[in-house]
């Protein structure tokens, strides 16, 4: 699935990221690298994902999250 259908309140797995390279490079560098997981805190209704990030908050739009693919960690009960 890609980053623009996630659910608030959920952790994915970065799987892969599809964009031009400048845009790439910008997200590796604040840390968005596969099998890197992302809390979603908040999802609007035209795609923008707000997430947390190895501890950075920040919002992608429709036109970034749809093009980052990734899978839902499962919740580890201790």
């Amino acid at each position: 699935m890609t980053l623009d259908k996630a659910e608030s309140g959920k952790t994915y797995e970065v799987e892969s990221v599809d964009l031009p390279i400048g845009l790439h490079i910008r997200l590796e560098a604040l840390g968005m690298t596969k099998g890197t997981d992302i809390d979603v805190t908040e999802t609007k209704e035209h795609g923008t994902v707000i997430m947390k990030l190895r501890g950075t908050r920040f919002a992608v739009g429709k036109g970034i999250s749809s093009h980052i693919s990734v899978k839902e960690v499962a919740v580890h009960e201790h």
